[in-house]
């Protein structure tokens, strides 16, 4: 597949020495020639100067044929202008942004532009370092306001059903990791021994959510 990547910087560069490991065609833009020696002596693929967002300059790029574009330069709005350019007059299939301003990332999701909101995936990244295992979210929404994360539980849960975890943490159960194989659970499903169990909550409760699956099962009436 051809590949066009807007931005030369570390992320862009990274990304395109990956896919041309993978044994993709990629030709990155950038305004500035010095970040081209960023690609190293073995990057094989093309460099253009210019804006990624000049209709010629992608043309150059070879746009017309690529079936993948990520706009990751370091301005918002260059990446959202390059990467609709990419979409909506080129008719790329695959265009991803790359956004500082998570809030106008969710923006950028409803147009039909996935959006990689740099801000909140580097500090789930840095939660995931630092804090106790499954304290941390596995990942989160562009916006913040849903993450994914994995659930510690006291031991006292093994036997109950999966609606009772869900009715007692305010949160929905994703999937379990069973035996090394992730299942769809049901209400009914019973929660057993070695369960990894991950769910989704939003992000303003997922410390009472943590708490309440630390603590045994509230005793029925």
């Amino acid at each position: 597949m051809h590949v066009v990547i807007m931005g030369c910087g570390r992320v862009g560069a990274s990304l395109a020495m990956a896919l041309e490991r993978l044994g993709h065609d990629v030709a990155v833009i950038d305004k500035q020639r010095d970040s081209f020696r960023r690609l190293g002596t073995h990057f094989h693929g093309q460099q253009v100067l210019g804006m990624g967002f000049d209709r010629d300059v992608l043309i150059e790029a070879g746009i017309e044929k690529a079936g993948a574009f990520a706009a990751v330069s370091s301005g918002d709005n260059s990446n959202i202008i390059s990467a609709r350019v990419a979409r909506e007059t080129f008719g790329v299939e695959h265009v991803v942004a790359r956004i500082y301003d998570s809030k106008r990332a969710a923006v950028y999701e409803r147009l039909g532009i996935p959006t990689i909101a740099t801000v909140p995936w580097t500090t789930d990244r840095f939660l995931r370092t630092l804090l106790p295992e499954g304290t941390a979210t596995s990942w989160r929404d562009p916006t913040g306001t849903v993450a994914l994360l994995r659930l510690p539980l006291h031991e006292d849960w093994i036997g109950h059903s999966v609606r009772r975890l869900e009715t007692e943490a305010n949160c929905r159960v994703a999937f379990i990791m069973r035996f090394g194989t992730g299942i769809l659970p049901d209400s009914r499903t019973v929660i057993q021994a070695d369960d990894l169990v991950y769910v989704s909550a939003l992000s303003g409760t997922v410390t009472d959510v943590t708490s309440v699956a630390a603590r045994p099962p509230q005793e029925e009436n």
